[in-house]
């Protein structure tokens, strides 16, 4: 292994499949009312999280951003061991964990001198980001040099699209995403956004009236797009995501899997569903669903 990697927690690969890549995790921190922050993965399960969020509704939780400390509590062992570091961050425009990263980057190299670090602000988000940190680990894998898998990296995240939706606009309005009126209207209409990902930025793909009708369109989303742009699902990784109810995810994701053997498509591997962290729960409620893909680096 010619270097080591870290990630925020909020790739949403979950602590124990970050173990399994030896990506090492460097928390997110959540807190509900007045309590305590509780760290993303380590303090609390994203599984717990969303429970509490079912448990206590109009109670709209808060995060905060990984500190300095943090990140260099990661960074110590492999530049103990003189590996060089890749660190992996959420979109810069949504958090300032990118800048913590190279905050503790600085310092690191005045406690190892010599030390090497490279500090990525991965413009994507969520399934996104996790897609994104499992390619890194297979260049790493495939023993590249850090430049050499960053060179790897660099194009694959404008490649990056997500379609989803959540059933609680109350929680996009207190975030700012949408206005009061936008959401009260929603909600007597019993309206559900689509949204997507892209270019690093998120965006309206319009409404669907009720849950069944907006999951529906979501996956008319994802395969209009694939057809439209003619892409070869041999080339890229994808993933589901979801918050609290697994069942209701289990039957969308094979819906998608089914859909693709339909257009000809090879069944794509995804071992382990991602659960939506904190990051962007804390914005959607407890129920987001959808899907996201991103293309690989070619080398398998």
């Amino acid at each position: 292994m010619k270097f080591h990697i870290v990630s925020d927690s909020s790739c949403d690969l979950g602590r124990e499949e970050l173990e399994r890549l030896g990506v090492s995790m460097v928390s997110y921190y959540v807190a509900f009312e007045d309590e305590v922050y509780f760290r993303e993965e380590r303090d609390i399960s994203t599984q717990r999280f969303y429970q509490m969020m079912a448990e206590r509704p109009g109670v709209f939780p808060k995060t905060s951003m990984p500190t300095m400390e943090d990140y260099l509590e990661a960074f110590r062992p492999p530049a103990a061991k003189g590996l060089p570091i890749l660190c992996i961050c959420l979109n810069a425009r949504f958090s300032g964990s990118f800048q913590s990263a190279r905050n503790a980057a600085e310092e690191l190299r005045e406690e190892f001198p010599g030390a090497e670090v490279q500090v990525l602000d991965s413009t994507l988000a969520t399934v996104l980001q996790g897609l994104f940190v499992r390619e890194a680990a297979v260049l790493r894998d495939a023993d590249l040099t850090l430049e050499e898998a960053v060179e790897a990296l660099k194009p694959l995240p404008a490649t990056g699209r997500i379609f989803f939706t959540t059933g609680d606009l109350e929680y996009l309005r207190h975030g700012g995403r949408i206005g009061r009126a936008a959401a009260a209207t929603g909600a007597l209409l019993k309206v559900k956004p689509l949204i997507g990902y892209k270019d690093a930025e998120l965006i309206s793909d319009g409404i669907a009236q009720g849950r069944k009708k907006s999951l529906a369109k979501v996956r008319e989303l994802f395969f209009r797009y694939l057809k439209r742009e003619g892409l070869n699902l041999d080339d890229y990784r994808l993933a589901t995501g979801f918050g609290l109810d697994r069942a209701e995810h289990g039957a969308f994701a094979q819906s998608i899997y089914d859909g693709l053997l339909e257009l000809g498509h090879h069944r794509p591997e995804v071992k382990i569903p991602h659960q939506i962290g904190v990051t962007i729960g804390v914005h959607t409620g407890p129920t987001p669903i959808g899907v996201g893909l991103l293309r690989r680096a070619g080398i398998s």
